[in-house]
């Protein structure tokens, strides 16, 4: 199986496991870190790419470090109605925006008071959109070196380029900048709809590109 964290709507690359029948198992007990996709999304706005970012309910600076399936989302702040409202604006064009609407919005109307739960439910609802089948095997405890399955942990670090070369697509605000790889699967849902899958699998993302 290969080892991935649940990420807020992963991008391509992390997806392309997914749409190639890959078995998945997902990391739920390692270490919340910063500055990763556990809490935040990359999307193409009329500016260019765009970060979607979750707020975390920190805790005192004695107590700093947290397993990620303990994390907790501060919904102090209306997060939910500013990500909705983002990707209204940035997507509304797109040809399959209305499409998947309904099934999205869900997940901007719904309080969520745990970060993994929520990213779990990010996925699974990417799933259903392109009629795949849900991962639902879990870590039960952490492993820093694996034996017993392929290790694609560190495509949850946001700082890291991909290096698989993706193939360009229309995107909404292709007359503004040129194609911008590396997003959020929602923006290949919305620009391509049915045919991601398509997409996705034309990626072959290999244990060698990690």
């Amino acid at each position: 199986m290969k080892l991935l964290y649940p990420t807020y709507f992963p991008d391509a690359v992390t997806f392309s496991l997914l749409a190639n029948a890959s078995p998945i198992i997902w990391e739920v007990q390692g270490n919340y870190q910063k500055q990763t996709y556990r809490n935040r999304a990359f999307i193409c706005n009329d500016r260019g790419k765009h970060m979607l970012s979750i707020p975390i309910a920190h805790l005192g600076k004695h107590n700093s470090k947290q397993r990620y399936k303990d994390v907790q989302i501060d919904n102090s702040y209306p997060w939910q109605r500013q990500h909705w409202r983002t990707l209204e604006t940035a997507y509304r064009t797109s040809p399959y925006f209305e499409f998947y609407e309904d099934d999205l919005k869900t997940l901007y109307t719904t309080t969520f008071t745990n970060l993994l739960d929520f990213n779990l439910k990010t996925i699974e609802i990417i799933c259903v959109c392109l009629q795949l089948e849900m991962p639902l095997n879990k870590t039960a405890v952490f492993q820093l070196h694996p034996v017993e399955h392929e290790d694609y942990r560190s495509l949850v670090s946001s700082k890291k380029n991909s290096i698989v070369a993706e193939e360009g697509y229309i995107q909404v605000f292709n007359d503004r900048h040129k194609f911008i790889s590396n997003l959020s699967i929602l923006d290949l849902l919305f620009n391509l709809g049915p045919e991601t899958i398509t997409y996705l699998k034309k990626l072959h993302f290999t244990q060698n590109n990690a």
